[in-house]
């Protein structure tokens, strides 16, 4: 099957692109709509896109209304926001706090998250994530007709449950990620975990 992608709508193209590039890291977003009223949403379409600066990438789109997301509005007015990787058995919690709703209704207290101060980061963390990066906003782009929200954030910590880490014989932080069962996004509302990892040495 060869699809001409100018022949489809852009929910067509959604649909498609969602099914394929598979599978996808969740950032699961935590941000300050204000007087510490929290928003929390998932966005599969996330990724790091460089280590010097440390930058992370979110693409979000509009609400069903066509209004700007919550997050959008919180980044861009607190430039803070904290990024967390949720594992394999928060999959049901991850899918409540993707429920729409009204601006200022926090999906953190709605979902009875329990969150904890992160003396590192102005805002708290989920205490239930294993890894979470604390994040300032670096630049919002528009890109495309509706238009989507290009939101690149700068890393300024990083926090690791020491369950899922070690040092290696250099020092290095290892992560674990059998440890840290991160849950990843897939097409439609299908989502998958990770099988068990294995390495191969990279030709020099």
């Amino acid at each position: 099957m060869q699809l001409d992608f100018t022949q489809f709508s852009a929910n067509q193209i959604y649909h498609l692109m969602t099914q394929t590039v598979i599978p996808r890291p969740i950032a699961w977003a935590l941000t300050d709509s204000g007087e510490q009223n929290y928003n929390l949403a998932p966005f599969s379409y996330f990724t790091a896109v460089s280590s010097a600066p440390p930058i992370l990438m979110l693409s979000i789109g509009k609400k069903p209304n066509g209004e700007v997301k919550d997050t959008v509005k919180n980044i861009i007015q607190s430039n803070k926001m904290v990024i967390h990787i949720a594992s394999e058995q928060q999959a049901d919690l991850v899918t409540k706090t993707a429920a729409t709703l009204e601006h200022g209704e926090s999906e953190v207290s709605i979902n009875d998250i329990e969150l904890v101060d992160w003396p590192e980061f102005a805002l708290p963390r989920l205490k239930q994530c294993s890894i979470a990066y604390g994040c300032e906003l670096y630049d919002v782009q528009e890109i495309g007709d509706t238009p989507q929200s290009l939101v690149f954030l700068k890393v300024n910590c990083l926090y690791l449950d020491d369950a899922i880490v070690e040092l290696d014989s250099k020092s290095r932080v290892k992560v674990f990620a059998e440890k840290a069962q991160p849950l990843a996004r897939l097409g439609g509302g299908e989502y998958s975990g990770i099988t068990e990892p294995f390495s191969l040495v990279r030709p020099k």
